[in-house]
């Protein structure tokens, strides 16, 4: 009996130390501020103007790309974020010549999470040498619009800035595991001009960390950075 339970005991206070959850199970298992969706395929993305980790604002239309558009809800501390990075930096480096813009969003509450703070942020922007903007959306008002659950959340915008695919990078935060390369799929898609099989898969990851105000009145909270 001992022998059969273990490994299930292991598995379960593995997943408890993640913090992994998906899209679909988030409101079940993890709150949200009220009236929080994820965008719906065919909406219009919502604007915004974060600073980032050049110190430097940017706006949506900054970061458009001519073919398309790639957010990205990430943040530094999640095992699920740290592991799709190199995998992130890839797909903008391979896109991005092809006409894709991207930006990386975070959002989750750093006086929670110290290892996400904007300070941080830079530090990991410059480790991996990331050739896309990282945003700091210190009030998560721009994540109240987009309506994340996980990190890391995609949210890919074609040309017209219409939502065409949102969800999960592919099928395994173990890149040897991956069967399914759902992003790349879509972003080859986009730039070809062909239909992207599949619009919506479940992100998962470690649920976003909403600060307790907005958590409670669904509104942006007050920053300090700007947003």
């Amino acid at each position: 009996m001992i022998r059969i339970l273990r490994p299930a005991i292991i598995a379960l206070a593995l997943i408890c130390l993640l913090g992994a959850t998906n899209a679909n199970a988030q409101g079940k298992k993890n709150k949200v501020p009220p009236g929080v969706e994820e965008l719906a395929i065919g909406a219009k993305a919502p604007a915004f103007n974060l600073i980032g980790t050049d110190d430097k604002m940017h706006a949506l239309d900054d970061v458009k790309g001519e073919k398309g558009t790639l957010v990205i809800f990430t943040c530094n501390h999640c095992p699920y974020a740290k592991a799709y990075e190199d995998r992130i930096v890839a797909l903008a480096n391979e896109y991005q010549s092809k006409g894709i813009g991207v930006a990386a969003i975070s959002c989750n509450d750093a006086d929670a999470y110290a290892e996400d703070s904007f300070a941080e942020m830079k530090t990991r922007a410059q480790d991996k040498k990331f050739s896309f903007p990282y945003l700091y959306d210190e009030s998560q008002a721009v994540a109240l619009q987009y309506g994340p659950m996980v990190t890391p959340h995609i949210f890919l915008f074609d040309s017209t800035m219409t939502l065409v695919y949102r969800g999960r990078i592919d099928n395994s935060a173990k890149e040897k595991e991956v069967e399914e390369r759902d992003l790349n799929d879509a972003l080859m898609a986009l730039v070809t001009g062909k239909k992207i099989d599949v619009a919506e898969t479940t992100a998962f990851g470690c649920s976003i960390k909403w600060r307790a105000d907005v958590l409670e009145s669904g509104k942006p909270g007050k920053m300090e950075k700007g947003s």
